[in-house]
């Protein structure tokens, strides 16, 4: 008898409500629940907003133009070395293939995953999220959750061959002998590491929750 009370009595897809259909809003500073009808946060007054709905299109606007850029990002030289006058050209892939012959295998692994892996699965991850929300695909809510706060995660090691270049950069410097300095793909694949934590942020998760079938709220 008990477990059938306790069975009862948890939430389903049917009987579960949104903050909006009670009257709630969340400020997006911090954090403070306020009525619907109120303009601003009455904590840091900071302006509401019940959703973003121009979201979807901004982060869409990201994503795309970074994607774009990744293009010249993995075709494009991304770092200069003058070695006794002879210049060198290294794009991302020559660099990790140069690592591989120099039998450095765990570091052109970790170089692979931060510069070419993190950065392309960050990008078919959110258009992925980004498709199920527009298109209202028949998909998990909690697994697109999840791996949205995995993308979130795993895109601060998008900067780590942008560090290595910096460190090199910073410590060899010896005129004509030996130099190293950026190239144009160092650029845009910094652009594109901005633009897919930009399309991250401005994004309204929310909309998820609003916009998908209610009976993927448990799969």
């Amino acid at each position: 008898m008990a477990d059938n009370q306790s069975h009862q009595d948890q939430p389903t897809p049917e009987n579960r409500r949104h903050g909006k259909d009670i009257g709630l809003c969340l400020c997006p500073r911090c954090h403070q629940i306020s009525g619907i009808n109120e303009t601003h946060c009455i904590r840091c007054q900071k302006k509401l907003i019940v959703r973003d709905y121009a979201s979807v299109q901004k982060s869409w606007a990201l994503l795309i133009t970074a994607a774009i850029l990744l293009v010249p990002a993995n075709v494009y030289p991304i770092t200069v070395i003058v070695k006794q006058g002879k210049t060198t050209y290294d794009t991302i892939f020559s660099g990790i293939a140069h690592l591989v012959h120099s039998d450095m295998l765990p570091i052109a692994i970790i170089v692979f995953t931060a510069s070419i892996l993190v950065p392309w699965l960050k990008i078919i991850g959110l258009a992925i999220y980004l498709t199920a929300i527009s298109f209202k695909l028949p998909i998990s809510k909690r697994k697109l959750m999840a791996g949205f706060h995995i993308i979130e995660w795993i895109g601060r090691w998008s900067m780590l061959d942008l560090f290595v270049i910096s460190i090199t950069v910073a410590l060899v410097n010896m005129g004509q002998l030996l130099d190293a300095k950026p190239a144009p793909a160092a650029t845009a694949f910094a652009l594109v590491i901005l633009l897919t934590q930009l399309a991250a942020k401005v994004l309204d998760t929310r909309l998820l929750w609003d916009r998908l079938d209610k009976n993927n709220d448990t799969d």
